[in-house]
């Protein structure tokens, strides 16, 4: 799934604290939205495995809950929701599509990587791919609500990230080609610090 999903989704987890401690609400939301966004961050280190953590997230997730109920503080909230945000983000990607250039092939075997079991995930059945028409309308669906909970500020992050969502959706598959051209011309010096997606693909070249 596509960043703009994953962040969303993140926020939306914090949802409940609307009602039950409005004072947390805040941060909260922005806690879920760095813990959405943070996996991401090994975009080009070793994507969906450096910083993708499926069963370690949701652990500390666990933990941090049971804290957050037992002495709920800013500290405590912002640390369940930015771990819940990160376990969904790394659990949901295996239902987001294959770590290939041109995922609507369905070519890999690789969705995320199980440090607990030390192997990949093979993609199961959902979105198709990031950028996918169903991954845009999982954004409306999850930006929805969040427009409604949210005000000043965060509706403007939210509509924003719809925003970039829109976007991303409609370049996706002309961004892979794009890609495909330029990689090949990528100097070889440079080739070890390509994600591995391009490396495989300037290798076969």
């Amino acid at each position: 799934m596509m960043l703009p999903t994953h962040v969303l989704a993140g926020m939306l987890l914090a949802a409940p604290l609307v009602r039950v401690a409005p004072e947390f609400a805040p941060v909260g939301f922005v806690a879920g939205f760095f813990g959405g966004l943070f996996p991401d961050l090994d975009m080009y280190v070793g994507h969906r495995k450096t910083l993708h953590y499926p069963v370690y997230y949701s652990a500390l997730a666990g933990v941090a809950l049971v804290a957050a109920l037992m002495a709920p503080s800013a500290v405590t909230v912002a640390a369940a929701l930015f771990f819940l945000g990160a376990a969904l983000h790394s659990v949901s990607d295996m239902y987001g599509g294959g770590l290939e250039l041109r995922p609507w092939e369905g070519n890999s075997d690789r969705a995320v990587y199980d440090h607990y079991r030390e192997r990949w995930v093979a993609p199961q059945p959902g979105v198709r791919y990031d950028g996918a028409a169903e991954d845009l309308a999982l954004s409306v669906g999850l930006a929805l609500p969040l427009l409604v909970l949210v005000d000043g500020s965060l509706r403007l992050v939210v509509a924003g990230t719809l925003l970039v969502a829109a976007v991303y959706t409609l370049l996706r598959r002309h961004l892979a080609e794009l890609a495909a051209l330029v990689i090949p011309l990528v100097p070889v010096a440079l080739t070890p610090y390509l994600p591995d997606r391009y490396r495989e693909m300037k290798s076969n070249k």
